[in-house]
């Protein structure tokens, strides 16, 4: 009696009779139409113990087999039959085939049991104990399984049934077999078997199979850990090798751009027509307004776009003159300021540059609301640049990308390390944000999620990065660039000189002001008109128009804040010039006394912006107690060219009046009156009665404090300024001929050193300020040779004063020297200021950075500010981030290094602040000029493939592996996991660097756990994911899908309590709202939803209509949830 295998019963698994069969047999045929490489483990002990050869083996012929719609479309065909098989054909199935093997290698992931059993197989191949055929003459759909034996009765068995050659063929419930023990109908299929083994289109693949195996993961031999760390930058650099060949630079500007901005230009060119944006944030000095250019270039010869420009007003005629004139662009160039006003009638442009992109991070500005609105109607491809495209936070890049990002758009990829710290469901519940989206990374303050969200949109190299990849080396060790003509741009050495004057002298003026006396005041001030909060009287809020209650509202939202920010203005003001420090605390007791009049008289109080920006000196160089800053610092928006001119700046006349209270409060009624009369527009006015007694008395407190100093200190007198007088010297004396450039944070120390060197007969001198009419024009003057200018010798500037504000774009390289008058409170300040003139094509072998330090040592100088911030954080004036008033936490160690004039402290940013694109292609390029044929290696390893290397543990670097995954949407993930598959991290640059080996990096055998912890990675990684697929992202409250969803589930409840609602459960209502849940709704489903729910449909007929949107396959795209959610592993590098 046959027997039937159904793989259902205890003891009728078919797996079990083909073991038996092997264990008596000395050869056997196979015909599958499918052959699962990795299933072979089943059998593969069985056949160990044959000898190979002719009659000691196994054949296996592998049927071809088409999916079931080729079929039936071959059936189908109107053309007659199908085409016969001729040798070309059967030549091309063959490698075909040859792939779908080695393909089907890279699927899932690793086990130990896998590769013993791959690497046996590979053995028996190559011994001839199993050979493996393609059957190509026509469809073989046949499983058939013949054992010869020695025996007498029955020699040959025979199994005929659907198993394929596969694990679930032989073991899983749906498969049928019978066995075949009648002799003669065995012998029968001895000979069907030899008639297609025999066949001329019958390919022996055996060879190709075992190559197939030995190239793969489970190759026998060890693969160098130098290969897996190339194969994941060969892999993470695939956005940049895209754009590389994808675009190309037009001749003109070929000639000029170096090659590390040709790379750039390609790579912004490919991230710009892929997501309609890009970012270039290459550091100073770099040349992102010529690699704008010429990305501009390209999209003009490929697509045919015009460009608008949008830049900063005194880089206007730069841009116009030295790059859309010159390169022959067909672009307009609009200063940002002009926006609001220009931009709402203007035509479309498809491309618009935004330089010095970083001035837009206010969302709420006018200029940010025009340009975003221009951009999305006009749906224009975006060019952001910007050598510092974050300030303070992170959110000054998300406020960027949301020039030409939707909140709610689809990124494809998520803030991971918040969404693991939080959780999703925690995350959904907190902020009703899809978590593929710009608002999700708003959310994250881990470094490692916003470097994941710019790799997507942002090109950033450092000088260091250039120099490190890019420069060539002479034999003295300096290195350069070299430049078309054949001529060699060499880059500098940053030397750090320290300029000291004396502090603790007996006539010196600085030694009361830098006496802790001075400092208590300072940390001792009320400063109320920066927390008017807290003085507002009980009702105020029910008595004030709804005008007054919104600025209210954002007062209490200010506050500490801005005291914070004051405090520390005032005591770096005090750091910088003597003078300067005075005219603010003149211009505060000023300010105090014009509030003291307004509530003394039950006047009106006018009420200043709360934006802590304009207190920040980072980006705004006017003291706001000073006149000139009442325009910015009390509207909110932009004002008209015409209402200027109409109430004109406010010039309110000389503040000197040293510790005078008569005169200070005759000048205050004075200026509150020119407030009332020619500023009332630029002003937000509280009524005197809404706020308490209290606020009159600490302005008096504070007025009185600082009137007290001024009296102590008495007029400042310039003659005998010691920081002065060695500025002098170094000017006169030390580089009498050089030219110099003086940065300051202040334009009151701009405009006091430049009136008292001129008085001291230093000649060719100018100071700049961002107040300055036209910043381009002195810069010219200053560096005439760099900006391609002609000057006259009488017209060319020596000495250049500048404020920080000035650095915008301007190119000052003809200056090789750099004094920081102001003391350091930050590194990166420093870094940037040697970076205007430290600019490529710099002739000078050296760039002097002078720093203004006491001579008497800095231990002073950084005990009065450890005062200072103690005050902050006892005020709680100082939150989260905020802590950047002091601009650097380390600034103490800044003083200290600088003090010693330490080598190095002046170079660059390390190379983890350069895009992860760029710095794996980078490495990329490196490895394959060194050895070319990497180049060929490299891709044609496998999927899978693995490598081990020796590593020294440290508590945040465990043992353990590197894992590099790819999702179904293309996004990288790399993790590195201990061995219990626990994740330790998933920062890209740090495991990159982890990764990092050379080429002579001895391969280890890999740990027992090495392919455990690989699959608890992905266990791990991928169950984040399904959890909730897309689930949460139901979008705004107004979109299709939440209301939808939102009105169809109370709906669904209500029905679940009525008799009636087995019929909507029976018709799969509660199915649809889950899937509406977790799944993106189709397109064509938004529409009809936004309609139907504009026109007002019921519940019930939005029930309805879902329900047949769902039978139609026309309401959600339902993802596939099968392969691990899509993910591939790329490689993994065990750390042992």
């Amino acid at each position: 009696m046959p027997r039937i295998f159904d793989n259902i019963e205890e003891h009728g698994h078919f797996i079990e009779a083909i073991q038996r069969a092997v264990q008596d047999a000395y050869r056997a045929d196979f015909c599958v139409g499918y052959f699962n490489l990795r299933g072979w483990k089943a059998i593969a002990d069985g056949i160990e113990r044959w000898a190979g050869g002719e009659n000691a083996c196994c054949r296996v012929l592998i049927g071809m087999q088409g999916r079931p719609e080729d079929e039936l479309r071959s059936e189908l065909t109107l053309f007659g039959e199908a085409p016969m098989m001729d040798n070309a054909t059967a030549v091309r199935l063959r490698k075909q085939h040859a792939l779908s093997l080695r393909d089907q290698l890279t699927y899932g992931a690793p086990t130990n049991q896998d590769q013993a059993a791959l690497q046996q197989l590979a053995r028996q191949l190559r011994a001839g104990k199993v050979v493996v055929k393609l059957y190509l003459r026509h469809r073989l759909h046949a499983k058939l399984y013949l054992f010869h034996r020695h025996d007498n009765f029955t020699p040959l068995i025979g199994y005929l049934g659907s198993s394929n050659l596969t694990f679930a063929g032989l073991s899983a419930q749906g498969e049928l077999n019978i066995d075949v023990l009648e002799q003669d109908a065995a012998q029968k299929l001895v000979r069907w078997f030899e008639g297609r083994w025999n066949d001329r289109f019958c390919l022996d693949i055996t060879d190709e199979l075992a190559a197939i195996i030995e190239e793969s993961w489970a190759r026998p031999e060890l693969i160098p850990p130098y290969h897996i760390y190339l194969k994941m930058a060969y892999h993470l650099s695939q956005e940049a090798r895209t754009g590389q060949a994808e675009f190309r630079i037009p001749p003109e500007l070929d000639e000029v751009l170096f090659d590390f901005q040709k790379n750039a230009v390609k790579v912004a060119a490919h991230h710009l027509n892929k997501r309609g944006g890009v970012l270039i944030g290459d550091v100073v000095g770099l040349g992102k307004t010529l690699m704008a250019t010429a990305v501009a270039r390209i999209m003009e010869e490929d697509f045919g776009v015009d460009t608008l420009i949008l830049c900063p007003p005194n880089l206007q005629s730069m841009w116009q003159r030295d790059y859309v004139e010159r390169y022959r662009l067909r672009a307009k160039v609009l200063p940002t300021s002009r926006a609001p006003r220009v931009l709402p009638e203007l035509k479309r442009y498809r491309l618009v540059i935004i330089d010095e992109s970083h001035n837009l991070r206010n969302r709420e500005g006018k200029t940010y609301r025009a340009i975003r609105e221009y951009l999305q109607i006009n749906d224009s491809m975006v060019v952001l640049l910007s050598a510092t495209p974050y300030n303070k936070t992170y959110l000054d890049l998300s406020s960027q990308l949301g020039l030409f990002i939707e909140e709610d758009h689809n990124l494809g990829i998520r803030p991971e390390q918040l969404l693991r710290e939080i959780g999703e469901a925690e995350f959904v519940r907190r902020y009703q944000a899809g978590i593929n989206t710009l608002a999700a990374f708003e959310k994250s303050p881990h470094a490692d999620d916003w470097r994941e969200l710019m790799r997507l949109f942002m090109v950033r190299r450092t000088r260091s990065f250039i120099q490190n990849h890019y420069a060539r080396t002479v034999e003295d060790g300096r290195k350069y660039l070299p430049m078309s003509d054949g001529t060699r741009s060499y880059f500098p050495t940053r030397r750090p000189r320290t300029v000291s004057f004396d502090l603790d002298g007996e006539t010196s003026q600085y030694a009361y002001l830098y006496d802790e006396a001075v400092v208590d005041v300072i940390n001792h001030l009320h400063l109320p008109r920066y927390g008017l909060a807290g003085y507002l009287a009980k009702g105020a809020d029910g008595q004030a128009t709804p005008a007054e209650r919104a600025l209210l509202a954002n007062l209490s939202r200010a506050g500490r804040r801005l005291m914070g920010f004051c405090r520390t203005n005032l005591y770096k003001r005090l750091e910088s010039s003597g003078q300067v420090f005075l005219w603010s605390l003149e211009r505060h007791i000023l300010r105090n006394f014009i509030y003291l009049y307004a509530l003394e008289q039950g006047l009106p109080l006018p009420i200043g912006t709360q934006d802590a920006a304009l207190l920040d000196t980072r980006t705004n160089d006017v003291d706001v107690e000073a006149p000139e800053a009442d325009a910015p610092l009390f509207d909110d928006d932009e004002e008209t060219e015409e209402e200027e001119r109409e109430n004109g700046r406010l010039e309110i006349g000389d503040w000197g009046i040293e510790g005078r209270s008569d005169g200070l409060r005759a000048q205050a009624k004075e200026v509150y009156n020119l407030y009332r009369s020619k500023g009332v527009r630029r002003f937000k006015w509280l009524p005197a009665h809404f706020f308490t007694p209290r606020l009159a008395e600490h302005l008096r407190a504070d007025a009185d404090a600082l009137l007290a100093v001024l009296m102590q200190c008495g007029a400042w007198r310039a003659n005998e300024d010691e920081k002065l007088a060695v500025l002098l010297q170094l000017l006169q004396e030390r580089h009498p001929h050089d030219k110099v450039l003086i940065f300051t944070q202040f334009a009151d120390t701009v405009t006091y050193l430049t009136e008292q060197l001129h008085a001291r007969g230093v000649q060719k001198l100018a100071g700049v300020t961002g107040e300055s009419a036209d910043p381009a024009a002195l810069a010219h003057r200053f560096s005439p040779r760099s900006n391609h200018k002609h000057v006259a010798p009488e017209e060319e500037i020596r000495v250049l004063v500048a404020t920080d504000v000035l650095s915008e774009g301007q190119n000052l390289q003809d200056c090789h020297i750099v004094v920081n008058y102001d003391l350091a409170w930050a590194i990166i300040r420093l870094i940037q200021r040697a970076g205007r003139v430290d600019r490529i094509g710099q002739l000078a072998d050296e760039i002097l950075c002078y720093t203004f330090l006491p001579a008497e040592g800095v231990e002073k100088i950084i005990k009065l500010r450890a005062r200072v911030r103690q005050r902050l954080q006892e005020n709680a004036e100082v939150v989260g981030t905020d802590e950047l008033f002091f601009e650097d936490e380390g600034s103490d160690r800044v003083i200290l290094n600088l003090y010693n004039e330490d080598a190095g402290i002046l170079d660059d940013e390390e190379d983890n602040d350069v895009d992860l694109a760029s710095y794996a292609f980078q490495i990329w390029q490196n490895a394959v000029a060194q050895d070319p044929t990497l180049e060929r290696k490299i891709p044609a390893l496998p999927n899978v493939s693995f490598a081990a290397r020796r590593h020294i543990p440290l508590p945040d670097a465990p043992e353990g592996v590197i894992v590099y995954l790819q999702t179904q949407l293309g996004n990288d993930v790399l993790a590195w996991v201990d061995p219990t598959g626990r994740i330790v991290s998933e920062s890209h640059f740090a495991i990159l660097n982890a990764a990092r080996c050379t080429a002579d990096e001895p391969a280890l055998e890999r740990a027992p756990y090495h392919h455990d912890a690989v699959r608890q990675a992905i266990t791990t990684l991928v169950e984040a994911q399904r959890q909730n697929p897309t689930g949460g992202q139901l979008g705004r409250p107004s979109g299709a899908r939440f209301r939808t969803y939102e009105r169809l589930k109370a709906f669904a409840d209500r029905q679940r309590t009525m008799l009636w609602g087995e019929r909507y459960e029976e018709r799969g209502l509660y199915r649809a709202i889950e899937e509406i849940y977790r799944y993106p709704l189709r397109p064509t489903a938004i529409d009809t939803l936004n309609r139907q729910l504009k026109s007002g449909i019921s519940d019930e007929q939005l029930a309805d209509l879902v329900l047949d949107l769902r039978a139609e396959d026309r309401l959600c795209i339902v993802s596939d949830d099968s392969e691990a959610e899509g993910v591939r592993i790329v490689c993994s590098l065990g750390m042992v």
